[in-house]
């Protein structure tokens, strides 16, 4: 098993309050976890539909899972840290991961011991805007580098 590790994470989902569309989770060891779950395109919001969908895929093609297979993606990459510090730079983010880690009424799949921390100083630059996994990556970059500064 390896140690607790600190793991970033980006959703892009559709616009305020809006479905889930994609979500990234970057390691500090450089592992990678980067999924799309189906959506209904014609009830896309137009901004979404400019700016998020053109990019999903970009550089990195995302995995698509549906609904109920993402909690068992989420778990199987979490599985070798012995506990998790996930990083957000804002609370839908954790929002969502919270939510999918919930399988049914009274039902979750198995994680390491979690804390969270939503920092609204990690809205860094991404190679891709609005794509999650860039978006992640640009979060752990500005990450390592206040605590650099610090």
């Amino acid at each position: 098993m390896i140690q607790p590790a600190e793991v970033f994470i980006d959703c892009e989902f559709n616009s305020y309050q809006g479905a889930l569309i994609s979500m990234a989770l970057v390691a500090m060891d450089g592992r990678e976890m980067y999924c799309q779950v189906p959506i209904e395109r014609d009830s896309i919001d137009p901004w979404v539909a400019a700016n998020v969908v053109p990019v999903i895929g970009v550089d990195s093609d995302a995995d698509m899972v549906g609904h109920g297979e993402l909690p068992h993606r989420i778990a199987k990459f979490l599985a070798p840290y012995s506990a998790v510090h996930l990083v957000a730079d804002w609370p839908d983010d954790v929002r969502f991961f919270c939510d999918y880690l919930i399988t049914g009424p009274g039902e979750r799949v198995d994680t390491p011991p979690l804390t969270m921390e939503i920092r609204r100083d990690l809205d860094a630059d991404s190679a891709v805007p609005h794509n999650a996994l860039h978006d992640a990556r640009g979060i752990r970059d500005l990450y390592l580098s206040l605590m650099s500064d610090a």
